[in-house]
């Protein structure tokens, strides 16, 4: 007979697999918009790259983000090389965190860095975890 404790555990391991389901979903969701803000005017964002921002290289770092939330939001939806993704799309909100919004503090009120740093710890749980069995990885896995 089970107790309490081991079945509440097992209940709780059984929906790991829809908790990653719903993070890689609500993580591509967030990153659509900005990614598609990016891609309507890439110029716009090359020139505030460079000009405002000191990003070297404004143009290819534009292209770079742009591609790399695309990217992210097609593999994430469909649980494809999701760990692979994760990376990049970490290093998209260390940049993120480190050129716009650490100088406004934490709070994303004040366009502080909250948001980013969230994203990019769930961003960490998908590259340790995996996206889970609801998507292609998992199958290809078998």
């Amino acid at each position: 007979m089970y107790t309490l404790r081991e079945k509440m555990e097992k209940l709780l391991n059984g929906g790991q697999d829809l908790s990653l389901l719903l993070l890689r979903l609500i993580l591509a969701y967030g990153f659509y918009e900005p990614a598609m803000n990016k891609w309507s005017d890439i110029g716009a964002v090359a020139t505030w790259f460079g000009e405002s921002l000191g990003i070297p290289f404004p143009l290819i770092n534009a292209y770079m983000a742009a591609s790399t939330e695309m990217a992210g939001v097609v593999l994430l939806v469909l649980g494809l090389c999701v760990r692979v993704i994760a990376l990049p799309l970490m290093v998209v909100m260390v940049v993120a965190i480190t050129t716009v919004h650490l100088s406004n503090g934490f709070s994303s009120g004040d366009n502080g860095f909250e948001i980013p740093l969230y994203y990019m710890l769930m961003l960490f749980i998908l590259a340790t975890h995996g996206g889970g069995k609801f998507g292609v990885d998992y199958f290809f896995k078998k």
